[in-house]
């Protein structure tokens, strides 16, 4: 009997790599002009990007800067969740950008749906965060792989322990 060939489909941030991306915006902001005497900071904890600055619009020039660098990183910003602005004290301004990890339950329903709606000769399963697709012929997986990426789906996927 032939083996079966899988690999998974992920949605992880490489947590580093945002560590870096911050590290770049900070540095960035000390040495801008326009930012001198500014209270605009960024900072990380767990899953959850932390931006303060002086006022609505220099909190919107940091999430800028954030983006590019982590653009430039390669880091895709379909990993950030951006929730509203809110007043912090001191009169400056806060916002709070949730990094997503893994793959949420409805969507990986939706992935799967979309797998299954192809009617190729695959199966496959929500492990977790991640889902699993396994199939007897390689070819049927890679089928898979383009037909994923070519769909509009909201986050990032990444197809990882192909064997």
């Amino acid at each position: 009997m032939a083996k079966d060939n899988s690999f998974d489909i992920t949605s992880k941030a490489d947590l580093s790599e945002v560590d870096n991306s911050i590290s770049m915006a900070t540095k960035e902001i000390a040495n801008r002009f326009d930012f001198k005497g500014s209270k605009s900071q960024i900072t990380r904890s767990e899953e959850i990007i932390k931006i303060i600055s002086d006022d609505d619009f220099k909190l919107g020039q940091v999430v800028d800067i954030l983006k590019n660098k982590m653009i430039k990183r390669k880091i895709s910003l379909k990993f950030l969740d951006l929730q509203n602005a809110e007043d912090a004290l001191g009169g400056t301004k806060k916002q709070d950008i949730k990094i997503k990890q893994g793959i949420a339950q409805d969507q990986a329903k939706e992935i799967v749906k979309k797998i299954k709606d192809a009617k190729l000769k695959v199966q496959a399963s929500i492990q977790a965060d991640q889902i699993r697709v396994s199939a007897k012929k390689i070819d049927d997986l890679q089928t898979v792989i383009q037909l994923l990426r070519s769909a509009n789906i909201p986050i990032e996927l990444q197809f990882t322990n192909y064997r």
